[in-house]
């Protein structure tokens, strides 16, 4: 198996996720506006929004996500998530979902009043300019609540509606724990706090890892059951973690080899997308076992897949 997907020698430098023992990135949000996360958002949005009255689309995206998975993160520290259900025990939703997408929200409302918002706990808007900004303020709540690193803030910015984009212009991923921040489209080479990452190589999927997703219930239905393990078993290894995003920032990044899920929600799937081909890797939605899945990977890699459900 190949621990690394675009070196051909492993012994190089680790790519900017592989944090060395004892060194940690610089905190990403300025000390004037982390000063303000224990007070009221608006306060937090009008200072954040000053700041940032002149950045471009992709540096406000950054400094959005950013400051949003840091909030999150706080207010997880000082115990007050107030953890509430939505429609299982594992699909979750806190106080620091909701406030770091009204964050998020209101932050947009003020510097990109034309454009449409879609977010995960009920932010909306329609767009006036075309373009839409999909967000996803904490995602892996589920182990953001047990207390795993495994999460992050994310998100996209695309022409078009969402679920069906005439373009995707670049998304943005911050893993709080970390202080890293993945930023990349199609037309943005991907970085990871500002450092480029490699083109992804070719390898097919006996040499790789496969990040993936399947909830437990879906293992009882002998059609998706078999849609994905027709697939998970052409891989060198697997691994399921829980945060979609950051699965498919690893993929962008050389950490995992390919991607996949089924029944994906937008802000689950365009920010990590953007990510994916802007480090020349592909992206495409498959129908299989009667349900619509994400791939994401290196071309052979998403070819072997899709002509596995074909």
């Amino acid at each position: 198996m190949r621990e690394q997907y675009r070196r051909k020698d492993p012994s190089t430098t680790p790519t900017p996720s592989t944090a060395q023992p004892g060194i940690h990135p610089p905190d990403p949000v300025p000390a004037d506006l982390r000063a303000l996360f224990g007070t009221d958002i608006r306060a937090l949005v009008s200072a954040f929004v000053d700041t940032h009255q002149h950045s471009t689309d992709p540096e406000l995206a950054c400094a959005l996500v950013a400051t949003a998975g840091q909030l999150a993160l706080a207010i997880r520290d000082s115990g007050g998530l107030g953890v509430d259900y939505k429609t299982s025990v594992s699909d979750v939703v806190t106080e620091a979902d909701r406030a770091a997408e009204e964050f998020v929200a209101e932050a947009l409302s003020a510097l990109r009043p034309d454009d449409g918002l879609l977010g995960e706990e009920g932010a909306a808007r329609e767009s006036g300019s075309g373009r839409t900004w999909v967000i996803d303020p904490v995602d892996g709540t589920y182990n953001f609540t047990a207390g795993s690193d495994y999460f992050c803030s994310a998100i996209a910015l695309v022409d078009g509606p969402p679920a069906a984009p005439t373009r995707v212009h670049f998304g943005a991923v911050h893993r709080p724990s970390h202080n890293t921040t993945h930023l990349g489209g199609p037309d943005l080479p991907t970085t990871v706090n500002g450092r480029a990452v490699d083109r992804l190589a070719e390898a097919p999927g006996a040499e790789i890892s496969l990040a993936t997703y399947i909830h437990p219930t879906f293992l009882a239905d002998d059609a998706v059951r078999g849609a994905w393990l027709a697939v998970s078993t052409r891989f060198a290894t697997l691994r399921m973690l829980g945060a979609g995003s950051i699965d498919l920032s690893g993929v962008a990044e050389g950490r995992f080899g390919a991607w996949t899920q089924h029944s994906v929600a937008d802000w689950d799937w365009l920010p990590g997308r953007a990510l994916v081909e802007g480090a020349g890797g592909v992206c495409r939605k498959v129908q299989a076992g009667g349900r619509t899945w994400c791939v994401a990977g290196n071309r052979l890699v998403v070819e072997e897949i899709i002509s596995v459900w074909s």
